[in-house]
């Protein structure tokens, strides 16, 4: 089978059916969670139960950048196919489990947690040998054209699973975690039956203290990420908290031991020597810049849909989730289109003309969101949202290929993994840190509003002053969400209370998101700074990687001088025993020194 020429196509179609199962998972959760929760009969906005809402939403990401490089190393030394089988089964198997939990409230939350963590295991093992399967059968010139449908797959999952879940949730959420297990099943079958290795396998013994460090290490660090997104005492955010600053200095800390330590092993879990490849450095390092930019994009567009511009636009809050997954449609087509053009090409004049175009033409997408009104007219926020999307694939192919193409064929599946590490860690990085921007925005002019707002509907001063010092978090996840927050804030009591026209529009679609706008937009534009500087910063990583590089090209040089060499010696050796035969005056020591000369 491995010999056939149809192999490499078949290795295409199956890791291409696991990364959209991945990504489809992992989107649909995003968009249902209002469904989730209510399935669950748990309030995520309570005061105790954000930390819920964030690990369901998170927790998936961190296992997955925690575990990846693992597993790549664990490809490279038992056989990437074999770790890659193992993802498809553990994902389908965990998939079965998050949909049949009889639980409710913080105990259902925790199951899901649990359930969304082991489930990670498995789109780690996914992610980790899915480049490197691909590398290891795909020739130089075809690879960037395989790894760009592969990783186009991906982000069109990631959109596929926002209508789905629109779809699916309203009719029973766990339908959405079902939804994957037919697709898993087979794709277990067909992976167990069709795929084997074709690489270079690596003798090791496996880094047990080194896993601990990294694992402990970036494990803290995401971690202090999550809880500094939540409120901490009087403060709106918890980066003043001492368990959130131990957390992430703390994390740092072990993760320079790590390194420390990995320097000065024979047999390392990361190899950090890797970093001495110019193109593997500066593509990482561009990936992890881009990671940063639009790692939070996703959270910040669903929450201007769902939360503000679809209710003000006369959808109702059951609608929402269903049509921000439509609405967003064109940042796929843009990607859909430009992602397998720019790896095609990318193969003939290699990754550093597109990649690094890709990053200058997304920056100058964000700048233009910067620009565009809360209250959008659809066609212009289409048109950016598109240009984004393509700009984001002409970056992403040609830079994974070019990540893939400088590795060694020996260190395929730990290099995969350690790129997958960096991309999925800036993930959760940008999570926090776009959060972290828009409640800084929100802080500074939610409350007058909230407080402007509430009194003109004849709330009592009182209530509406004790409602408008709630931080601004809350605000932010209720957007998210879908929500509007004002009936559980008020109470049906004060409600009942109130003139039914102010009462009934206190609780409508339009009145929390005309209030919030104002102060979303500069949320908004704080965010999309930092996103465009991001990307700015990676195209000029990108641009460092230098001209077209293949490691298998400079391999195969290298042992063609070789062989060269060592024919040129033994011709010579043939000529010296020749002439030390025909004359036995002459020495061959003799000969050879004349020869050397």
């Amino acid at each position: 089978m491995r010999d056939n020429p149809k192999y490499k196509w078949l290795v295409l179609s199956n890791t291409t059916l696991g990364v959209l199962m991945v990504m489809i998972d992992s989107s649909i959760a995003l968009i249902s969670l209002p469904e989730i929760f209510n399935g669950i009969h748990l309030d995520p906005l309570a005061p105790g139960n954000t930390s819920y809402f964030l690990w369901v939403l998170m927790g998936y990401l961190v296992v997955t950048a925690v575990m990846v490089v693992n597993f790549g190393r664990l490809g490279d030394m038992f056989g990437r196919s074999r770790m890659y089988n193992m993802g498809f089964a553990i994902f389908t198997f965990f998939s079965i489990m998050l949909s049949i939990t009889w639980m409710h409230g913080s105990a259902g939350a925790l199951w899901l947690i649990a359930m969304r963590i082991f489930q990670g295991l498995g789109g780690a093992l996914l992610f980790a040998n899915s480049a490197a399967l691909l590398t290891d059968v795909f020739p130089a010139n075809q690879r960037g054209l395989a790894l760009g449908i592969n990783n186009v797959t991906a982000i069109a999952g990631s959109f596929i699973g926002l209508i789905l879940g629109g779809i699916l949730a309203p009719i029973s959420w766990r339908l959405i975690f079902l939804v994957s297990v037919p697709v898993g099943i087979a794709g277990t079958i067909w992976a167990y039956m069709v795929l084997h290795d074709t690489g270079i396998r690596i003798k090791a013994k496996i880094d047990w203290f080194g896993n601990f460090l990294f694992a402990a290490g970036l494990i803290s660090v995401l971690v202090g990420i999550t809880y500094g997104i939540q409120p901490y005492g009087d403060h709106t955010m918890g980066w003043t908290n001492p368990g959130v600053i131990a957390a992430i200095f703390g994390g740092l800390a072990t993760l320079g031991v790590f390194i420390w330590l990995e320097l000065r092993l024979d047999e390392p879990m990361i190899n950090v020597r890797l970093f001495k490849i110019r193109a593997f450095t500066a593509g990482n390092l561009a990936s992890l810049l881009a990671s940063l930019g639009r790692g939070g994009m996703m959270f910040i567009l669903i929450i201007w849909l769902q939360g503000i511009w679809l209710p003000t636009h006369g959808f109702s809050y059951s609608q929402t989730p269903l049509w921000a997954g439509i609405y967003l449609v064109p940042l796929t087509i843009g990607f859909l289109v430009a992602g397998p053009v720019s790896g095609y090409f990318s193969d003939r004049y290699g990754a550093r003309p597109f990649a690094t175009g890709g990053m200058i033409i997304a920056a100058g997408s964000f700048i233009g969101l910067i620009f565009l009104p809360v209250d959008f007219s659809y066609m212009d926020f289409a048109i950016l949202l598109a240009i984004n999307g393509l700009a984001m694939g002409l970056f992403a192919s040609p830079n994974r290929a070019g990540i893939m193409n400088s590795l060694p064929a020996n260190q395929r599946g730990v290099g995969s993994g350690m790129s997958a590490t960096f991309m999925n860690s800036a993930m959760v990085l940008s999570i926090g840190v776009f959060f972290s921007l828009m409640i800084f925005g929100l802080r500074s002019h939610l409350s007058s509003a909230l407080l402007s707002g509430l009194t003109k509907q004849h709330v009592p001063v009182a209530l509406a002053k004790q409602v408008a010092s709630l931080p601004p978090v809350s605000t932010l996840f209720a957007a998210f969400l879908g929500y509007n927050p004002m009936s559980k804030l008020l109470g049906s009591k004060l409600l009942s209370t109130l003139p039914v026209a102010n009462a009934h529009y206190l609780i409508g679609r339009s009145f929390f998101p005309s209030l919030i706008s104002p102060a979303f937009g500069h949320g908004l534009s704080e965010a999309f700074t930092f996103a465009a500087i991001a990307c700015l910063i990676a195209a000029g990583a990108s641009w460092m990687r230098g001209g077209k590089y293949n490691a298998t090209d400079a391999e195969e040089a290298m042992e063609h001088l070789h062989e060269e060499h060592a024919a040129h010696a033994a011709a010579d050796h043939r000529v010296i025993e020749s002439v030390a035969g025909a004359d036995d005056s002459v020495k061959p020591e003799e000969i050879k020194s004349t020869f050397s000369d």
